[in-house]
């Protein structure tokens, strides 16, 4: 039975890749061949795994979602993550984004502010031998400027501003890549350092749900 349970998932993953993915423009087959080796119900709750490879966010704890596996796939492609890369993914939550982005870099510093979505993820991760993974539980608008600077910044969830702090721990030539809200509407959104300079660009529509604490400050009404 559970040889079955895991051919299953197996087919679910393809049909996930192949008609989620593959028609949005994902053609990268070191993309699509971590997505494949991730077993995503792993990361999802036991009572929403049978939901795990729908074209939704799934909700892991109160008012923290898994990321739609179209927008994650989008997101990883404009990081273009290299082999060598170090990698800070932000919002990790139970360790599906972390585990993924570990097949295309060298290293990755998952961090959480959810003390039991960090536990899980460590665990999860753990019982998929993932080895390349540090999950750090901390404030995730801080980031972790110790282990920087990070060739890639991941955040898992749209937000409405990017703290300066996070674009200090990126190298030279690192990408930042988030759902940023713009007018009310998400934008894949990418950041890219270059030397003292940044350039950001707006690349696709996504809409996903938001990350905690990385609201705008609110300006004075007169």
């Amino acid at each position: 039975m559970e040889s079955m349970a895991a051919m299953d998932t197996s087919a679910l993953r393809t049909h996930m890749i192949d008609g989620q993915m593959r028609v949005n423009n994902v053609n990268d087959e070191r993309i699509l061949e971590a997505v494949q080796a991730i077993p995503r119900e792993k990361f999802v709750p036991k009572a929403r795994r049978g939901f795990a490879y729908i074209d939704e966010d799934i909700e892991i704890a109160p008012g923290r979602f898994l990321l739609e596996p179209m927008v994650f796939a989008r997101m990883v492609n404009a990081a273009a993550v290299q082999p060598g890369d170090l990698i800070l993914d932000i919002g990790c939550g139970t360790g599906y984004s972390a585990a993924v982005l570990a097949q295309l870099a060298d290293a990755v510093v998952a961090l959480e502010s959810d003390s039991t979505l960090a536990s899980k993820a460590e665990e999860t991760l753990a019982a998929l031998d993932v080895i390349n993974v540090a999950v750090v539980e901390s404030n995730m608008a801080e980031g972790v400027a110790k282990q920087g600077p990070y060739d890639v910044i991941f955040i898992n969830g749209s937000v409405e501003m990017v703290p300066d702090a996070l674009i200090e721990q990126l190298s030279d030539g690192g990408r930042l890549v988030c759902v940023k809200l713009v007018r009310g509407v998400g934008r894949i959104h990418q950041i890219e350092r270059d030397g003292d300079m940044t350039v950001a660009k707006n690349l696709f529509d996504a809409n996903v749900a938001p990350l905690p604490g990385f609201q705008a400050e609110k300006g004075f009404v007169f």
